[in-house]
């Protein structure tokens, strides 16, 4: 089982933990506020601003690797705060284009971009930073405080960008976003990052390369990867036809797939909120395969829908896919750390990042299925993906964890 008691996380651990609730606050208000400008004041249509969530996107495929690199080279803190930094400068440039008048949708894709920039590279160093603060027992309660501030994020900030933008218009929106960055920075200034070996300088392709290998030639952590790589095609796809579908198929109105969508968070706020208490009641590798397998339910829900047309029925699917994947992010999170050297953190969870790149990759099978052969053969073709990667971790060793396993050093 995992740790049989809820140690107490310190309390450079909680600024930690309040300044990721800022940052990842100040990013969901500013994606959600971005496209809406850019509707509203700038009136552009749908293939724009497409091109303008492509920039916001891009971030995570380019930076992150670097950003990996640089977390195992420098101090994990200053780089968190530089970065914070950087999007809180970018967020403030965006202001002073509406107050002039200048903004144009290149320039908000241009000063976008900068500003996801800073959420990759912290998002990369903050997970290598944890199990410097903690103990090893507490890492499972520590990586479910840092999910549970980006899940009240993910689940609020999108709304609040669109009430701001609604009701009080573009400038406060991105005002709020870049006051709450400038918190996220000063509680890092704050916080006490203990001193690290300063490791050898080689060639920046070759320590990436070993980032990389250690992930792909692990027993754990490639069944992960690739669990966690097929897992976003399937649920981009999912997401990709889901509006068109809910209103044709599902008869649901614009609330009402609002209603339903928003299950998504409810979901992950549930899962991060339950999170330790299911880590110490069930061994750490059941944890760890029911991510995987609940989203696989969830899909297969979604694919009853075809047959069965009931909101509700969509509603669980979503509220699923919620649960399971902040389960999984936890423990999988918990698992890395654990099995990576300290000085790999950085590179190996920048590999863990760039599975994101499986996104734009189901969003196009999305399009491209759903225009040829309908919605209804979409969802059947998910299901058939989560299957996939839940018989992949199914069939690793990762399930046959009975407990967290222990902290390693350096490799001699």
């Amino acid at each position: 089982m995992s740790a049989p008691n809820n140690p107490t996380l310190p309390a450079t651990f909680n600024r930690l933990a309040w300044s990721n609730l800022a940052a990842q606050s100040a990013e969901q208000i500013a994606l959600a506020a971005a496209p809406i400008v850019a509707v509203l004041m700038l009136g552009v249509g749908e293939g724009a601003t497409g091109l303008l969530q492509t920039a916001l996107t891009l971030p995570f495929v380019l930076v992150a690797v670097p950003a990996g690199l640089l977390a195992d080279r420098i101090s994990r803190r200053r780089l968190m705060a530089g970065a914070e930094a950087l999007r809180a400068a970018a967020l403030a440039t965006i202001l002073l284009l509406i107050a002039f008048h200048w903004l144009t949708l290149p320039l908000l894709a241009v000063v976008g971009f900068v500003a996801v920039c800073g959420t990759v590279v912290y998002s990369v160093a903050a997970p290598a930073l944890v199990p410097s603060l903690v103990s090893a027992q507490a890492l499972p309660a520590a990586n479910a405080r840092i999910e549970l501030a980006r899940t009240i994020a993910f689940a609020s900030g999108p709304a609040l960008g669109g009430v701001l933008v609604g009701w009080l218009g573009a400038a406060p929106a991105f005002a709020v976003a870049a006051a709450l960055s400038v918190v996220a920075v000063v509680l890092l200034a704050g916080l006490y990052e203990p001193a690290r070996t300063a490791a050898p300088r080689r060639h920046p392709l070759h320590e990436v390369k070993e980032g990389a290998a250690f992930v792909m030639q692990h027993s754990l952590l490639r069944p992960v990867f690739i669990t966690q790589f097929i897992f976003n095609t399937g649920s981009f796809l999912m997401l990709a036809i889901f509006v068109p579908y809910a209103v044709n198929h599902l008869a649901l109105s614009a609330t009402g797939v609002g209603v339903t969508l928003a299950m998504y968070g409810v979901g992950m706020v549930v899962g991060a909120l339950l999170a330790t208490r299911v880590m110490r009641r069930i061994s750490f590798g059941t944890v760890i395969g029911l991510g995987p397998v609940t989203g696989f339910a969830a899909s297969a829900i979604m694919a009853l829908t075809t047959f069965i047309p009931a909101a509700p029925l969509a509603g669980l699917s979503f509220f699923l896919l919620g649960v399971g994947p902040i389960l999984w992010v936890i423990s999988t999170t918990t698992l890395r750390q654990s099995v990576t050297p300290p000085s790999l953190l950085g590179r190996v969870s920048a590999i863990n990042i760039l599975s994101y790149g499986a996104r734009p990759l189901g969003s196009a099978l999305g399009a491209i299925i759903g225009g040829l052969y309908g919605a209804q053969a979409c969802l059947y073709l998910a299901a058939v993906i989560f299957a996939v990667q839940a018989l992949v971790i199914l069939m690793s060793p990762a399930v046959a964890l009975t407990r967290q396993p222990e902290m390693v050093g350096e490799c001699a």
